[in-house]
């Protein structure tokens, strides 16, 4: 099928308005989500493909719950020294 319109000002960008039969046939609506590939022949508008949600065995919620600094280990976390933080001109480093 082909359908002709035109690109008309739409603020300071250009706009396509999809309407009639461009918005039907593929069933887009209000929010759908699309890629726009763009060509040296121009545009073509795919719906998005769906993002595959992960289904892991926790929530990040249930992984924090119970954390504190104890049990992050934040009790013994490293404490660096001058050279390590480059504040000593030493000369073997």
């Amino acid at each position: 099928m082909i359908i002709q319109t035109k690109i008309q000002k739409w603020g300071n960008g250009l706009a396509l308005r999809v309407a009639g039969a461009m918005r039907d046939i593929p069933g887009f609506q209000d929010g759908t989500p699309v890629e726009v590939t763009v060509t040296d022949n121009g545009l073509n508008i795919t719906r998005a493909k769906r993002k595959r949600r992960l289904n892991l065995p926790f929530s990040e919620e249930q992984l924090l719950a119970d954390l504190s600094p104890k049990k992050a280990h934040a009790d013994i976390l490293a404490t660096p020294v001058a050279h390590e933080m480059g504040l000593l001109n030493n000369s073997r480093q």
